[in-house]
């Protein structure tokens, strides 16, 4: 038995020193976006596989506790013939040979460390051990040392790149020592070994239309001593051969460095939405390899559909019908107040029935929840109020030109937070139980979030409503949209609660109720929101009351606070002509949306002189040329009328 286990140890050690591996360069800051960074390894032979290999990233920050945040296994890949293996984004430049997001790598006091080992042995969260490790880096951007990461890891020095935002990278001498220079991946730290050739790849534009010709160029570092002849793909996703016509196999001629071709765009009659193409290399040899790679374009498809209902500034009525079961709020029947309010939560929070999705199925779902009623291939963004290309979500730290998530009920007053398990979209069929003291699935409860342009997600911060209205220039058709996400939150969770003026610093509270009755009020539900609602209850099983039944919120926020409700007067107002004006106040321009039909407008003094009178067949907007103050415009179409509140500026 004895021998049986010398015998052992010495075939894993011996293993181990015959594929020796060395974190040979790392770069763990780089100026801008930080999308540079990448690590490289080292084998002592060229040509070497790494199959029982995990590459393990840890924290070494306060909150990190020196543990694991990342973790690669290293199976399948080989090293080159100068035994590396570079390991980046897709923005680095010669292209990894194996690919991780951009922003993965920390900038320290962190350690890489390689282990024989796999994922398994290295969940996140795992303490730096120098169990089966195999070389381990310990690393800084002008931070102090983090000595119980050096001891946990066996290491005794830690080594800095540099001040943020540096150029540098860290790099190992043969000796096994380290320096800090110009980074080097994919060649040799001394200078020695055989060296690449790498072929770019470039088009003139990223963004093409069906029918459009795409011209795509490819240059080598050196001219080519042979002709070299090489193949690329476009596939990804549903954009395949059946989209495009052209030669995917080009040759460099000897001597010389470039070759372009030409790749012509189908334009068929298909909704297939916009898609990307991504031109990738796929039989590059050594010493050719890639210099960029997985060169994405965008092809807008022309063959998007268009909804029968309006956008938020361009609102319809009664188009869209309600999904909802017709005994759904059939509880709410004879009760007032408090117990109102109680039995609400219980249908919209009924632990049997609802559903929690992850914060990433949101993504999903936000695609065709806000999608733009006047583009099928694009989300409607809020605040904005204009539409934006669904493939356009935000990715990377830029968010310029991008959307993402927007929580109407901020999560930093709300209180609640991602996990782990929010990081995967898992489908419609996968989902969490969920209840009203369930506050954390707030963070992805769809009726409270939106889709926004990045930058202004971030000009809106935590702001309440009321202190944040909108970008200048807007027609504010949002407003009572995010008021009754925020009415439905406050019901749907306990902690969270809607109180007058801006409660800053208190969790749990958000404002300003005035500011949102008056938002609601002036800007009904309307078809989009009503889609909206259907969609979100097809993934959640439940609704946004305030959307089916808008005068709830009179009830339990507003005038009629007390009185007992009875859902045949909560649809009163479908006896009322449904419409909406906006911005209220106003400096002078009403728009006017919901208009169906012949509709007559009046405009009334407080004391009754009408001052005004005309017709209008469609949604219009109508100048309010008078003095300061509080005026009442009145529509009537189809024996239906309504009277509104509106203040001049």
């Amino acid at each position: 038995m004895k021998q049986l286990i010398t015998l052992l140890s010495f075939l894993f050690i011996g293993q181990l020193s015959f594929s020796q591996l060395v974190i040979n360069e790392l770069d763990c800051d780089s100026p801008g976006i930080d999308d540079m960074e990448f690590v490289e390894i080292k084998s002592d032979a060229p040509q070497t596989s790494l199959d029982g290999y995990i590459l393990v990233f840890f924290n070494g920050s306060a909150s990190g506790a020196d543990s694991s945040y990342f973790s690669l296994e290293l199976d399948g890949f080989i090293t080159d013939e100068n035994g590396l293996l570079l390991i980046g984004s897709d923005a680095v430049e010669p292209f990894p040979q194996l690919l991780i997001s951009a922003n993965v790598i920390q900038n320290g006091a962190d350690a890489v460390a390689i282990y024989f080992g796999n994922y398994t042995d290295f969940p996140e969260g795992t303490l730096a051990t120098q169990t089966n490790l195999i070389d381990a880096l310990v690393y800084d951007t002008s931070d102090a040392d983090d000595t119980e990461l050096m001891a946990l890891l066996g290491v005794t020095e830690q080594i800095n790149e540099g001040s943020s935002n540096n150029a540098n990278s860290i790099q190992r001498n043969n000796d096994g020592s380290y320096f800090v220079g110009t980074p080097t991946p994919r060649l040799l730290n001394d200078g020695s070994g055989e060296v690449y050739n790498a072929i770019s790849m470039s088009t003139s534009q990223t963004q093409y239309n069906e029918d459009d010709i795409i011209t795509i160029v490819f240059i080598a570092q050196e001219n080519v001593t042979a002709d070299l002849e090489f193949s690329f793909s476009l596939d990804n996703n549903g954009f395949n051969t059946s989209d495009f016509t052209g030669n995917t196999t080009v040759t460099i001629p000897s001597g010389q460095n470039t070759i372009s071709t030409t790749i012509t765009l189908i334009d068929d009659d298909l909704d297939e939405g916009d898609e990307e193409p991504l031109v990738k290399f796929t039989d590059l040899e050594w010493p050719y390899i890639p210099n960029n790679n997985f060169l994405k374009l965008r092809v807008v498809d022309n063959d998007f559909t268009m909804a029968p209902f309006g956008t938020p500034i361009n609102s319809t009525y009664g188009i869209v019908s309600s999904t909802q079961s017709n005994d759904y709020y059939n509880s709410l029947d004879g009760l007032a107040d408090v117990v109102l309010r109680q039995a609400l939560q219980d249908i919209i929070a009924d632990p049997n029935v609802v559903r929690a999705q992850t914060y990433t199925d949101c993504i999903e779902i936000l695609k065709y929840a806000d999608q733009n009623p006047e583009n099928s291939n694009q989300v409607w963004l809020v605040y904005l109020e204009q539409g934006r290309a669904k493939l356009d979500f935000q990715t990377t730290s830029v968010n310029t030109g991008t959307w993402n998530r927007e929580h109407t009920f901020p999560r930093s007053r709300a209180g609640y937070y991602s996990i782990e398990e929010d990081e995967v979209a898992d489908g419609i069929d996968v989902f969490w139980t969920t209840k009203a003291d369930s506050l954390r699935h707030g963070n992805s409860d769809a009726h409270g979030l939106r889709a926004v342009d990045g930058p202004e997600n971030s000009s809106r911060g935590n702001q309440f409503y009321g202190e944040y209205n909108g970008p200048t220039g807007t027609l504010g058709g949002f407003k009572g949209d995010v008021a009754r996400s925020v009415f439905y939150l406050a019901v749907r969770y306990n902690g969270l609660e809607i109180v007058n003026g801006f409660p800053d610093g208190m969790v749990g509270q958000f404002g300003d109720l005035q500011t949102l009755l008056d938002w609601h009020r002036n800007d009904p539900p309307d078809d989009f929101e009503m889609n909206r609602n259907n969609i979100i209850y097809n993934w959640q099983f439940n609704r946004n009351p305030f959307i089916d039944q808008p005068d709830l919120v009179e009830y339990i926020w507003g005038n009629m606070v007390g009185e007992t409700w009875s859902e045949n007067l909560g649809v009163v107002e479908s006896e009322e002509l449904q419409v909406s004006l906006f911005p209220n106040p106003t400096n002078g321009r009403l728009n006017i949306n919901g208009i169906m039909s012949e509709t007559k407008i009046e405009v009334f003094s407080v004391e009754g002189r009408n001052l005004m009178s005309q017709f209008a067949l469609n949604n219009t907007y109508i100048d309010l040329n008078f003095t300061s103050g509080l005026y009442l415009i009145k529509l009537t179409s189809e024996g239906k009328s309504v009277v509104k509140k509106i203040l001049i500026k």
